[in-house]
């Protein structure tokens, strides 16, 4: 596969940092293509490990790493300012690079990627999305041949976790939100997780790979699933549904649009089905219609072979000129209508169901249906109202509307119904 044997540095000993390490020392076949010559990390001398090779050089310095003259850096410290900066030192200096920091590349992989088209480098980030599974290479090589228009998954694992449980046991968000600290499902401020801002970050890559055009990250505002609770799973079930946290992408001909947040899901189709914290995402095409990609979306293994597997493609990759060099700015446009599902706690009293009725009319939103399970509280009353497809910016502000009234014990939750 290649003339001679390749340095590689790595920067960051993490999970996913160590595991890396693991499979080049175990793979004695890669032996022979590349060599692991640095382990760059803070506080160095707490992280090595007997099992990797002596003649591996462990420092805290990074212009050590450097002077080494490395062929490829794989970057997995996680950090945006300084992994940018190095990563920039890097493919000025025509060095390949492999990264899985989705953070940086949402918003400079343009950037990045001139970078490395200019200096004859390679930029790959196959773990940067879907940790293990394989969607950058699927969408440019495996889909090569179809036009893509539209990218929709369960990007992030933490929260396919928290609700599919959610959905499965009835226990609160709270709770089984600490279970997954626990297991290791969700970090230990999940902010970026259930806020949405981490499947934000993947979605515009995957929108970058998939068109060739950036999509400005401030432009995608996600919806968090912190007020989804277990009376919505017994609602969503009602309706033949159930809850998981979506990103979507769709080209139109004047743009783009978007959506990252929780929302209803047919209990027939495969994201419902897709439970823990797996990864499915799937890809439609012009001509190739829906392709499906599923499997663990996190986790030191799953990610550290979607690095190990970039680096085994740069021994086939002579050209060094990559295709997606050429993202384009991409405009975010408003979706198309929509069902929604708009859940509501009140305290009970007469009017109510007509002045949402009224509010939704004077927005030209018509109601489908209204549901109310029986057994709760007059002062904490939850009952649901399905309303047909409308544009999203009249439903905000009928909800706007709505929610000034003084009938509501909690925040109304207004979710979009998945076809």
């Amino acid at each position: 596969m290649g003339e001679r044997i390749r340095s590689v540095v790595l920067l960051g000993f993490g999970t996913v940092g160590s595991c890396v390490a693991r499979i080049l020392t175990e793979r004695s076949d890669l032996s022979e293509y590349f060599r692991l010559t640095h382990i760059f990390n803070r506080n160095f001398e707490g992280k090595r490990v007997d099992w990797a090779s002596k003649s591996i050089v462990w420092t805290g310095k990074i212009d050590a790493v450097f002077a080494s003259k490395p062929d490829v850096v794989i970057e997995l410290v996680g950090e945006v300012n300084s992994a940018g900066t190095w990563i920039r030192r890097a493919l000025l200096l025509g060095i390949d690079v492999i990264t899985a920091n989705k953070a940086l590349l949402a918003s400079k992989a343009p950037e990045l990627l001139c970078l490395a088209a200019k200096h004859n480098a390679q930029l790959s980030f196959e773990a940067a999305v879907g940790g293990g599974i394989p969607i950058i290479r699927g969408i440019r090589e495996g889909l090569a041949g179809d036009t893509i228009i539209g990218v929709v998954g369960i990007l992030n694992g933490t929260c396919n976790y928290v609700l599919s449980r959610m959905a499965a046991t009835g226990e609160s968000m709270d709770l089984v939100l600490n279970e997954a600290k626990k297991l290791g499902f969700a970090e230990s401020d999940p902010t970026a997780d259930v806020d949405g801002h981490d499947a934000v970050a993947k979605l515009v890559l995957l929108a970058g790979v998939s068109f060739n055009h950036h999509l400005p990250l401030a432009h995608i505002v996600p919806r968090s699933i912190r007020g989804v609770a277990d009376i919505d799973f017994k609602y969503a079930q009602e309706l033949g549904h159930t809850i998981r946290q979506l990103s979507w992408v769709q080209r139109q001909e004047d743009g783009f649009c978007t959506f990252v947040g929780p929302a209803l899901v047919p209990l027939t189709s495969a994201f419902a089905s897709n439970d823990g914290a797996n990864n499915l995402i799937t890809t439609i095409g012009t001509h190739g219609g829906r392709n499906n990609f599923q499997g663990a979306g996190a986790g030191g293994y799953p990610t550290a072979v979607a690095v190990v597997s970039d680096l085994i493609a740069l021994l086939g990759n002579s050209q060094h000129v990559p295709e997606e060099a050429l993202w384009n700015p991409g405009h975010i446009t408003p979706s198309p209508p929509r069902k929604h599902y708009l859940r509501f706690v009140v305290k009970d009293r007469p009017g109510i169901v007509a002045a949402i009725t009224s509010a939704l009319s004077a927005e030209g939103t018509n109601i489908n249906a209204v549901f109310q399970l029986p057994g709760y509280p007059k002062d904490q009353l939850p009952f649901v109202v399905t309303v047909e497809a409308c544009e999203e910016s009249a439903l905000k502000r009928a909800v706007e509307e709505i929610g000034t009234m003084d009938f509501h014990a909690k925040t109304p939750l207004v979710l979009p119904i998945w076809s």
